[in-house]
């Protein structure tokens, strides 16, 4: 496929091996096995010596030509897909480091995530020290000698802080770590990690990659050596997070349209914000669009926009919050984002009360904090769906 074609261009033909009936739409292999001309055959495949499929488990067609979609999408060389977003990131910590290692990690991450790193891994003897977003001198200052790993999203989950990835990058060489970004936010469309440093990136394909909260899945992306001699791959294959295949037809087909959606959810956020900026019962609005965001400048560098994510701090704290999520008619109450549907969500009750109040303290995770993902609906209906709770 070639280099000059564009992302809308690439995410409708990349990945497209036709079978012998000649299909437009892209075929659904769902078979858990493979045949094999012969004795010979099946051991070469099992020894690598032959391309081919096996097992889904680990070799599927589907499922391949989601993998080689999205890393085109990203400018990777190649992609890992997995069951789920979760996945993806226990695939990847899993398959790099081992017992004693240590991660520095954001500590404005997703609610499982943190749970991931201060929980499982420690079981493991994985240790994660938590720094700022948005602050590299910190990140610079926890590395400690046996430390692999630098991990962070960004835009973050829920209060859009935006990172550095070129800086970071920058100080995970010079440290001899991996910098690993979660890119769930933006997508490929917005926002091309690799490009500005990053060895590693991460989605959540359940959000806006399917794009109509559809069904579940995962991919890490990156240097093909690191991802498939690194150990990523051989943690999937042995571990199996496998993503199915008619999830991954799914996410495929969602794919084709990444681009017109991201841009429509971009410019709905847009003015989502700026009216909820006008708000009375309103406290404060974040989101990387706005000049009044810490980061705006940054976002403009390093971002295509601000991405379809607000969050907003109802004035009166839980009890204003969710009123203003009980009043509404039109937007969904729900924890998942990037479909279709504007979502809305109490990230301190929901997404990230299963960790402390100290970790959403100093995350900024307020009682007050809500979080919509704009979807594709008029805007103004949005707007009038959240004045009924402060009305």
């Amino acid at each position: 496929m070639s280099d000059h074609l564009r992302p809308e261009t690439l995410a409708l033909h990349t990945g497209i091996h036709r079978s012998q009936f000649n299909e437009h739409s892209e075929a659904m292999y769902l078979t858990s096995s493979f045949v094999f001309d012969s004795a010979a055959q099946a051991a070469a495949r099992f020894a690598g010596n032959e391309p081919g499929n096996i097992y889904s488990r680990f070799t599927n067609p589907t499922v391949t030509a989601f993998e080689e979609r999205l890393a085109v999408l990203e400018n990777a060389e190649t992609c890992i897909a997995t069951s789920s977003g979760m996945s993806a990131i226990l695939a990847c910590v899993m398959g790099l480091l081992s017992a004693g290692d240590h991660i520095v990690a954001s500590r404005s991450l997703f609610g499982a995530t943190v749970n991931l790193f201060n929980n499982i891994l420690k079981k493991f003897n994985i240790d994660t020290t938590f720094v700022s977003a948005t602050d590299a001198g910190a990140w610079e200052a926890a590395v400690k000698p046996n430390t692999k790993l630098f991990f962070l999203e960004t835009p973050s989950n829920p209060l859009t802080e935006i990172s550095d990835i070129t800086e970071l990058a920058r100080i995970a060489k010079k440290s001899n770590c991996w910098l690993v970004v979660d890119n769930c936010f933006c997508t490929p469309i917005l926002q091309k990690p690799l490009e500005l440093g990053a060895d590693i990136v991460i989605h959540s394909a359940t959000k806006y990659l399917d794009g109509q909260g559809r069904v579940l899945g995962g991919a890490v992306l990156g240097h093909r050596d690191l991802l498939m001699e690194g150990g990523i791959y051989g943690f999937l294959r042995t571990a199996g997070p496998t993503l199915s295949a008619f999830n991954a037809w799914v996410i495929l087909k969602g794919l084709e349209t990444l681009k017109v959606r991201m841009e429509t959810h971009a410019q709905n956020a847009l003015q989502m914000a700026q009216w909820l900026e006008s708000q009375a019962n309103v406290a404060r609005v974040f989101y990387p669009g706005l000049a009044s965001h810490p980061q705006h400048e940054l976002a403009k560098r390093q971002q295509q926009s601000g991405g379809g994510i607000v969050t907003f701090e109802v004035k009166g704290g839980k009890d204003a919050a969710w009123r203003v999520i009980d009043s509404t008619r039109l937007i969904s109450i729900t924890a998942n984002l990037g479909d279709a549907k504007s979502t809305l969500t109490h990230p301190a009750t929901t997404t990230h009360a299963r960790i402390s109040q100290k970790a959403r303290d100093a995350a900024g995770i307020t009682d007050g904090l809500l979080r919509i993902a704009v979807g594709l609906e008029a805007v103004q209906d949005l707007q009038n769906d959240l004045a009924r709770g402060w009305s």
